[in-house]
């Protein structure tokens, strides 16, 4: 899956559940996506939750923003670092972004950063609409 393709589908999913909890404020919308609750909740949400595994290994682990607003991608590549092409990376560089290669691809290995899933990050850049927090991530309209 593309990029592109998981980041119109999660955004759909992610419209579907906010649409159906309108009458929640938002910080009880926030709370809603603890992990434990959406596991039980959501279970189609995220590919990890049907094993009981998080993406990352943290207590009070939110998964409103799934991604990161600093996250950038191009499926077509950002940029060539000698003969690879690098398709996503950090904006701000976060000092615990990593990389991985495969075929001659660079991604961006956000595994042990913690940025976006922690609440008072989520409240800052807050909006019911993913798309909205999430649009400076895409380099084309998808």
């Amino acid at each position: 899956m593309s990029y592109s393709d998981w980041f119109i589908n999660h955004s759909k999913k992610h419209k579907k559940i906010v649409q159906k909890l309108s009458h929640l404020s938002d910080d009880e919308l926030i709370d809603y996506f603890d992990f434990e609750n959406m596991v039980q909740n959501e279970p189609n949400f995220c590919p990890l939750y049907a094993k009981g595994k998080k993406c990352h290994d943290i207590e009070n682990l939110n998964c409103y923003l799934c991604a990161c607003p600093y996250f950038r991608f191009d499926d077509e590549g950002l940029e060539i670092k000698g003969e690879k092409i690098v398709k996503s990376l950090c904006s701000i560089d976060a000092k615990n972004r990593s990389w991985s290669e495969h075929q001659n691809i660079i991604h961006l290995d956000c595994s042990n950063c913690l940025i976006p899933h922690k609440k008072s990050f989520i409240k800052k850049h807050f909006s019911r609409d993913w798309s909205e927090i999430m649009k400076e991530c895409v380099s084309k309209e998808v």
